[in-house]
């Protein structure tokens, strides 16, 4: 005999599904306002990416301006610029994606074994204070202590006896050590709460039983912490991977000169360049979709092999 199956009424899990809201009411006016923010921010924005296919025309807006196609993005792609900008961005993109990824954690890791409590707190806010100030602020920072001459790095230097006239963020070879140290120092304090957050998420008992048989603190963290936390440095890092043609536009913009122009020059500032100075708005869009349609499939791709390999997914 074929078994019937089972099936609640549409109706029954309609009335459920309005209880559980009542019963929750007010967890879900706590997320109207993120709802709201995202619909305006983020969702209804969206209708401009029209522009990657038209173009624009001030007296007849986007929706009269004439169709181009794909011709914006033919354009970017057979351009001079293009390969230099997106190999500047994967670059850049991949030290603060890659080479970045241990700093938080190890800060994170080294901050659950300090043991004193006004200490920790004292750490942590000298830690976490880097991330509120601009980048106007920390790229002025940046130029005070590595101007030339009367800069604090050079005269370290000539106190050493070595030449104070070394200007550091006009030499190319210099620029990526800037680049990544200033991100490191402005987001490593920040970026480790989370991780803070899910250490403070594992079991004690599991400590107290490797204590029992022997193992050390290094034993203790490569055998009980790191595996514990791997699904929030998945999920982190498949986050991420959607920013890889986005570097960073603030930071790049601040920190360009004459002489790092052929490094620091990158999508983001390429886009405000052309879009913005030039009022070429439909090319600015295409490459800007571009950058978004790619990190979209990396996600999606990265979710998917996540899936399979370790079962941690975002959806």
């Amino acid at each position: 005999m074929m078994r019937q199956k089972s099936s609640v009424p549409s109706e029954n899990r309609g009335s459920a599904l309005w209880k559980s809201i009542l019963q929750h009411r007010y967890l879900y006016f706590m997320l109207l306002p993120c709802i709201a923010f995202f619909i305006v921010f983020s969702y209804i924005p969206m209708g401009g990416l029209l522009l990657a296919f038209k173009e624009y025309k001030f007296n007849k807006g986007i929706l009269g301006s004439p169709w181009v196609g794909f011709d914006y993005f033919k354009t970017f792609f057979n351009s001079y610029q293009s390969g230099q900008l997106i190999k500047n961005t994967l670059i850049i993109s991949a030290m603060k994606l890659f080479l970045y990824l241990p700093f938080p954690i190890i800060l994170a890791l080294m901050f659950n074994e300090v043991r004193s409590k006004w200490f920790k707190n004292v750490s942590q806010s000298v830690m976490y204070l880097p991330h509120f100030l601009s980048w106007v602020v920390v790229v002025g920072l940046l130029q005070r202590v590595l101007a030339p001459d009367n800069g604090l790095l050079n005269q370290l230097i000539s106190g050493m006896g070595g030449d104070g006239g070394t200007y550091f963020m006009m030499e190319p070879k210099y620029f990526y050590q800037i680049m990544f140290g200033s991100h490191l120092w402005k987001s490593i304090g920040w970026d480790s709460i989370i991780y803070m957050a899910a250490i403070s998420g594992v079991n004690p008992d599991m400590y107290e039983a490797a204590k029992i048989d022997g193992a050390g603190k290094l034993r203790e963290v490569w055998s009980i912490t790191l595996p514990s936390i791997t699904p929030t440095i998945v999920i982190l890092f498949i986050l991420s991977l959607g920013n890889i043609l986005s570097a960073g536009f603030d930071q790049l913009y601040l920190l360009r000169t004459p002489g790092n122009m052929q490094l620091s020059d990158i999508l983001d500032t390429y886009i405000i360049r052309v879009g913005l100075q030039s009022g070429q708005y439909g090319y600015a869009t295409a490459v800007g979709m571009m950058q978004g349609l790619i990190g979209l499939v990396l996600v999606i791709v990265a979710n998917r092999i996540s899936r399979k390999v370790s079962d941690t997914s975002l959806w």
